[in-house]
């Protein structure tokens, strides 16, 4: 099984969530993900101040294999994005959880983020 980190939450669609110290949640695809999709070539993220509706498209991440869309583990407005993306897309394959982070959400709801799946819960999915 690909890299699963404890402290994350995760969505169904294949997309990780941390919680910051400043309320924001950090968004990007998981390790699963990347593997599956192959070589990425470019991420559209959404824009910042643009509205995210939890399980609603808001970008794509284009690889040689595929275009997959990246859906909004939360509602709420994007506060942010990683400009390093724009650039070297590849961080996605390289350094899922940490430098291939995609963008920033203000919750709307913050105990949206409680109703994610846990570790254990989204391993035992991607399986």
């Amino acid at each position: 099984m690909s890299n699963v980190p404890a402290d994350l939450r995760y969505t169904s669609e294949h997309e990780w969530v941390r919680v910051e110290a400043d309320g924001t949640v950090r968004v990007g695809i998981t390790d699963h993900a990347q593997d599956a999709l192959g070589d990425v070539v470019y991420v559209s993220l959404p824009a910042e101040g643009e509205g995210v509706s939890a399980g609603g498209s808001c970008g794509e991440v284009e690889s040689t294999k595929s275009v997959s869309e990246i859906t909004a583990p939360v509602s709420g407005t994007v506060s942010g994005h990683n400009p390093g993306l724009e650039t070297r897309p590849d961080l996605v394959n390289s350094d899922p959880y940490g430098e291939g982070w995609m963008f920033t959400i203000t919750p709307s709801d913050p105990a949206e983020v409680d109703a994610l799946l846990d570790a254990q819960a989204y391993a035992a999915h991607a399986g």
